[in-house]
């Protein structure tokens, strides 16, 4: 019996080997035939089909981030609505409990969607769907160095 689990170990072994083979072999051969024509607009860093403008050193407002964690959220959850479809709507078993098979699971996605409900009320009300530049907050600071060395030195960087 230890022989036949060397052996199926053997094989997925073997199938990791000859996968990792193919994959240099196929990055090898296409370094080989692709054409190398580097170029200042090929080396250009591309951010959605937009020039980049000015520094790369700059924040980012966090909301893009937090949308895009809430639209993943809300994707994620959305994909688990099919499994669901496909799992409680099977006839047979909806026959064969009389009927709480379908309640059941109605009942259970209605729970599941008004979570979702909550939470997607929950980011409104914090305003964290809102898309409006806020004014951005100068700090006021006790330094000694003058604002405007800070407005000179911020506009050199963005040039």
């Amino acid at each position: 019996m230890a022989e036949t689990y060397f052996s199926d170990f053997g094989t997925i072994l073997l199938y990791l080997i000859g996968g990792a083979i193919f994959v240099v072999i196929g990055l090898f051969t296409a370094k080989l035939l692709r054409p190398h024509n580097p170029n200042p607009e090929k080396l250009a860093t591309y951010e959605s089909g937009e020039e980049p403008v000015g520094n790369s050193w700059i924040q980012f407002n966090p909301r893009f981030y937090v949308v895009a964690l809430i639209f993943i959220i809300f994707d994620v959850e959305l994909a688990f609505l099919f499994p669901w479809a496909v799992v409680f709507g099977r006839r047979d078993l909806i026959a064969a409990t009389d009927g709480l098979w379908g309640w059941f699971s109605l009942v259970e996605m209605f729970i599941f969607i008004g979570v979702l409900v909550l939470g997607l009320a929950y980011v409104w009300a914090k305003g964290h769907l809102d898309w409006i530049k806020p004014n951005p907050v100068i700090p006021k600071s006790r330094s000694k160095i003058p604002m405007e060395m800070y407005q000179r030195f911020n506009d050199r960087q963005r040039s």
